[in-house]
């Protein structure tokens, strides 16, 4: 059994940005992270489900939750044959209709600036990384819609009231505006591509051939940013202005020999200093000349 795409409010118009969100497994979670979603400053982007093959659940919720949605949706599916991430996440990006994508996971309920954040500071040559604030499994549990509706969840009294130590509640929540974008500039963290808050161009995304499929559970994420950070594309952080608040939950699919095998494939893209990977959105050497041009359209998958 091949993808299957399925789409929900098709826009006229290009939308201005793709918001490409993976998933396996997760329902509940999944429904939180598409209030936070439906609750954006923001709109006019649309919304892609990147779903590692997940049962009937959560296209059950999908079905339930798209036609209340003011948001272009499509959900991107394949069969479950273990960790796939990267391989539905460029099935994801094939679907994608804009020029600009940004990434996050259904596990991460982004704050109600989020989208927009990134729509204002992205740049050429340039892709953003954003931060986030984990919860205990506790606090992620009690959250409920209107919470997220009413912006509850971001709110360090409220989650401080509801379970989160100090120590749990991370400086993001407590900065805004010029503080914030200052905390940025002042941090010393790597501006990394993070799986579950980042974003970047079309162009520059097919010119690395997009995520390497050969990779599990462990850094596939990094060795991406790697690839576009040696095309000469760096990374700019806006981890305290771009925020989005991470649900617990167990992550059976982390293996020891998942985590071995993705560091032994970042480290020769380090020495080898590539900017393509032969494993990517099309399988085979980089073209002899020019940027890497797609075979596909935006949106048509």
């Amino acid at each position: 059994m091949s993808t299957t795409i399925r789409r929900w409010r098709v826009q006229a118009a290009r939308p201005e940005l793709s918001v490409i969100v993976s998933t396996y497994n997760q329902p509940l979670w999944l429904e939180k992270t598409l209030a936070g979603y439906a609750a954006q400053s923001m709109r006019g982007f649309e919304l892609v489900i990147a779903d590692d093959g997940s049962d009937a659940r959560t296209r059950d919720v999908l079905e339930r939750i798209a036609p209340q949605l003011d948001l272009a949706l499509t959900h991107v599916w394949h069969p479950d044959q273990g960790f796939r991430k990267s391989a539905i996440l460029n099935r994801a990006i094939e679907a994608a209709q804009a020029d600009y994508l940004l990434f996050s996971d259904g596990d991460c309920i982004p704050r109600a600036d989020f989208v927009a954040t990134h729509a204002a500071l992205r740049q050429p040559g340039r892709f953003l990384s954003g931060g986030y604030c984990k919860l205990p499994l506790s606090t992620s549990q009690r959250i409920d819609g209107e919470d997220i509706a009413q912006g509850r969840f971001v709110d360090p009294a409220w989650l401080r009231a509801h379970g989160c130590t100090d120590a749990a509640i991370s400086r993001k929540l407590r900065v805004h505006g010029h503080r914030a974008a200052l905390w940025d500039r002042l941090s010393t963290a790597r501006a990394s591509w993070n799986g579950h808050n980042a974003s970047g161009w079309r162009h520059d995304i097919l010119a690395v051939n997009g995520f390497d499929e050969r990779m599990g559970y462990g850094g596939q994420d990094r060795e991406f940013g790697e690839r576009l950070a040696h095309l000469g594309v760096r990374g700019l952080r806006i981890r305290h202005r771009a925020i989005v608040v991470h649900l617990d939950h167990p992550r059976g699919y982390a293996t020891a020999e998942s985590i071995a095998r993705n560091r032994a494939i970042r480290v020769q893209t380090r020495r080898s200093r590539s900017t393509w990977s032969a494993h990517g959105l099309r399988p085979g050497p980089a073209p002899l000349l020019g940027p890497a041009v797609p075979a596909f359209e935006p949106g048509l998958g």
